[in-house]
């Protein structure tokens, strides 16, 4: 799963750990990948199901950044990358603080 991003962050050099939650009180299945040059302190989360053919289907992806107030959501990858790539030098200026 958002096998675009993770190829994205190992390109500019950003560390990465990902881990899979699934709570037990609503039917979505949680993806959360953490991400930052020095501290793991951003985020993406991912809330997906899966049909019943066994795809998966991403219901929402949001991006929270380190003292961020509200999440940014996004509803594909392609809407991510367009998002992380235009704002990419902002992210490393305050990873790196």
């Amino acid at each position: 799963m958002l096998r675009k991003t993770k190829n994205f962050l190992q390109a500019n050099k950003i560390n990465y750990k990902k881990e899979h939650v699934n709570p037990l009180i609503v039917p979505e299945k949680v993806y959360v990948l953490k991400f930052g040059k020095g501290h793991l302190n951003n985020r993406f989360i991912v809330e997906h199901t899966y049909t019943w053919t066994g795809r998966i289907k991403i219901n929402k992806i949001s991006l929270r950044l380190h003292g961020q107030k509200s999440p940014h959501e996004f509803h594909n990858e392609t809407e991510l990358l367009r998002y992380l790539k235009s704002h990419l030098k902002f992210y490393a200026q305050t990873s790196r603080n």
